[in-house]
């Protein structure tokens, strides 16, 4: 006869409880303390989110960002960092598919996924399905929104009501729209439509498109300049496509002989960079006023599948992730020379800083 006492009955009940409650515990995101200058880079293979920290240039976090959320999370992309009311919050886009060899075409039938985190906690805020790939997601400049493409033919972008995560509305733009993002002045959204060779203009306040700009082959973005221009890289068009802000006209086109990454303007140096990933370089321009034209500067090593870059307030460091190569290369502005690479996760691409 099987006889189990009082004791053991309760004994099994606690450690059945306390098992329980463990798995509960190891399910729940574990909040940080992030409250330093930090840079933090999307490590697209391992679903992951390494912070570096600005002060000794080391790792001193990893956000599991399959932690909190609540589908699966594959091939996080690019991300954006927003301060506003005291708050820090960081965007993060999930295409699901790998996009680090280039952004033609996708799967049909993909949805993907956007990310809302907490930047100091280190924490999933918020995780919003979509219905198809997107490519990143972006805060509105007033922070009351959140906007993100859908990579497909009939391409659109979502925007979502940043408090309650409601869509607000979608707009109808051109066939496979990459990137999202927003002139320096918040006057205008500009989305590029990588199977239409185009770039569609929005008027963030009434999400009209105010016009449809020809680019080159395949843009990926049109990157924010400080200069009153957008810098459109032209992935197959190995060409980097200079935007008026005002006119919406392209008022110069930089031939470059390589596959662009990502370019990303430099103000305070009147710099134009260029990540170069199948040779893991860094090209530069400088602004020449009285020629009023961008001059090739030089080149400088990075690291294998050197994708997008981030600078410090100052201008005086830069950040250059290398998906190839588990990556970030820490580089001194001035000398446009690498000072250490500094280990990450697999198939980092997209940083963002807080300062």
């Amino acid at each position: 006869m099987l006889r189990i006492t009082y004791g053991a009955i309760l004994l099994l009940a606690i450690t059945s409880f306390s098992a329980c409650r463990k798995h509960v515990m190891d399910d729940m995101p574990m909040e940080k303390n992030i409250d330093y200058p930090a840079a933090y880079v999307v490590n697209g293979e391992d679903a992951t989110v390494s912070v570096i920290r600005l002060s000794d240039q080391t790792v001193s976090e990893t956000l599991d960002l399959m932690t909190g959320s609540a589908g699966m999370i594959m091939w996080p992309h690019h991300i954006y960092h927003l301060q506003s009311l005291g708050e820090h919050r960081l965007t993060v886009a999930v295409p699901g598919m790998d996009l680090s060899a280039g952004h033609a075409g996708g799967r049909a039938g993909m949805k993907g996924r956007v990310l809302v985190l907490d930047a100091v906690k280190g924490i999933v805020l918020k995780d919003l399905e979509v219905p198809v790939m997107n490519h990143n997601a972006v805060y509105s400049p007033d922070g009351k929104e959140i906007w993100t493409s859908q990579m497909d033919i009939k391409g659109k972008v979502l925007v979502f009501d940043a408090a309650t995560y409601t869509l607000k509305n979608t707009i109808a733009v051109g066939m496979e729209p990459a990137e999202v993002t927003f002139s320096a002045d918040g006057s205008k959204a500009y989305v590029a439509n990588g199977a239409d060779d185009n770039v569609s203009v929005i008027n963030p306040s009434s999400k009209a498109v105010v016009a449809a700009i020809p680019v080159g082959d395949n843009p990926v973005a049109a990157w924010i300049g400080y200069d009153g221009k957008m810098y459109v890289d032209n992935e197959d068009g190995q060409s980097i496509s200079i935007i008026d802000v005002v006119t919406d006209k392209v008022i110069q086109t930089i031939a470059l002989g390589f596959m662009p990454g990502s370019a990303t303007h430099l103000a305070k140096r009147q710099e134009l960079w260029v990540t170069d990933p199948d040779n893991g370089k860094v090209h530069y321009w400088k602004w020449d006023s009285a020629m009023e034209d961008w001059m090739h500067g030089g080149v400088f090593d990075a690291g294998a599948g050197a994708h997008a870059i981030g600078f410090t307030a100052d201008g005086n460091l830069a950040y250059v992730t290398n998906q190839m190569a588990q990556s970030v290369s820490l580089i001194n502005v001035s000398t446009h020379t690498k000072i250490k690479d500094i280990p990450v996760g697999k198939k980092p691409n997209g940083i963002a800083i807080k300062q």
